[in-house]
């Protein structure tokens, strides 16, 4: 009896764990489906509500690291001045990895589609749960 009961504990655990990672996965990708929404509306202001708002917010592109949300929000502006430089963006999500309960690693590849060209790259994320919601708080993207 003794052992039947571990071992349903153990399936229950297990069950809930995997809910729980899918609950996370399921709610990293509606932030990233939410960006690129604002994103192709030509708002870089909605599209870094992605982003925790904080001055230990990491940004690295190819010009190197850039610290803190305004910072990030800045070069976005600078780098994207209009809706034609910013084109359509599209993500294609490759790997989700849970660090802990609180945190993954999203690995994926980028695309902007523009009217004289086409750009992408990838990138690797870092989310972090703050306040119950999912939030980037390190993004490579080169």
């Amino acid at each position: 009896m003794r052992k039947t009961l571990f071992f349903l504990f153990i399936i229950i655990a297990m069950s809930m764990r995997v809910s729980g990672q899918e609950q996370a996965i399921s709610a990293i990708k509606k932030v990233l489906h939410q960006q690129e929404l604002a994103w192709n509306a030509g708002d870089i202001q909605s599209f870094m509500e992605g982003y925790w708002k904080s001055d230990s917010l990491l940004f690295v592109g190819k010009t190197g690291p850039i610290y803190g949300w305004q910072g990030a929000l800045d070069r976005y502006i600078k780098t994207y001045p209009d809706k034609e430089r910013m084109g359509l963006l599209t993500f294609d999500l490759l790997r989700f990895e849970e660090l802990s309960v609180n945190s993954y690693f999203v690995l994926g590849k980028w695309h902007l589609k523009r009217k004289d060209d086409d750009v992408g790259g990838v990138f690797t994320l870092l989310f972090k749960k703050i306040a119950n919601k999912w939030l980037i708080i390190a993004d490579h993207t080169s």
